[in-house]
């Protein structure tokens, strides 16, 4: 089980970020960031089985700018709310609170760290990936789960070995965005899992399909002890 702390972004922002520790020495560190619902159990407990992987594990909560606490499940009511407040951000001061996220897990874990993330999180760590650079982080590797918006930034340059993992069945984003990372970025590792909907490695989440996130999750976990380790 991890906890909360409270941190503070280079405009001076401050947060909380959950954080999730490993027993013994850190194999690497990890940003997690969560999708439109906030640092929910759902993304407590992504970051708590990293943790018990071997990885500092750190989930800013990147609603605190507009809303504190934002905890929300998957029905209409919270749904709604949701997508109400995905419309207040911006990837700029997004970007800044993962820095502060990233400068903690760097910190605590004392090794390289990767960027990971869902939905919203997903394009956050592409974005993460190419333009680190401007809020002053370098991630050593990065993955994104069904990445809504990625092909309209599919031509940018990550500066890190990234992985992507999309739905065959998600109906929020279209082949043709995978395509455009695809032509874009063929050294990129991109797995679609079929018959997987939206959010199918959220375990609280209707669209769950536990083989097609069991298997992601296996190929994540490889990939950042190769680019962690």
């Amino acid at each position: 089980m991890g906890s909360f702390t409270t941190l503070k972004a280079a405009d001076g922002h401050e947060f909380q970020a959950y954080v999730a520790m490993p027993e013994g020495a850190a194999i690497g560190g990890l940003v997690v960031v969560q999708e439109i619902f906030g640092v929910n159990q759902s993304i407590r407990d992504v970051a708590d089985a990293y943790a018990k992987d071997g990885f500092v594990a750190v989930a800013p909560a990147i609603f605190d700018r507009y809303e504190r606490n934002v905890e929300l499940g998957y029905g209409d009511g919270d749904m709604q709310k949701a997508f109400g407040l995905y419309a207040k951000l911006n990837m700029d001061t997004v970007l800044l609170d993962v820095a502060a996220a990233f400068d903690e897990a760097k910190a605590k874990s004392g090794k390289d760290v990767g960027v990971t993330g869902y939905c919203y999180g997903g394009l956050t760590s592409w974005m993460s990936a190419t333009q680190g650079e401007t809020v002053k982080i370098k991630p050593a590797c990065a993955v994104g789960f069904y990445p809504g918006g990625v092909g309209s930034v599919a031509t940018q340059e990550p500066s890190c070995p990234v992985m992507l993992h999309f739905g065959g069945a998600d109906s929020h984003i279209g082949s043709d965005q995978i395509e455009a990372v695809r032509t874009a970025h063929p050294e990129v590792e991109i797995f679609v899992y079929d018959g997987a909907e939206h959010g199918f490695a959220n375990h609280m989440r209707p669209s769950y399909k536990p083989d097609a996130a069991a298997l992601a999750r296996d190929r994540t976990l490889a990939f950042f002890k190769t680019h962690l380790a």
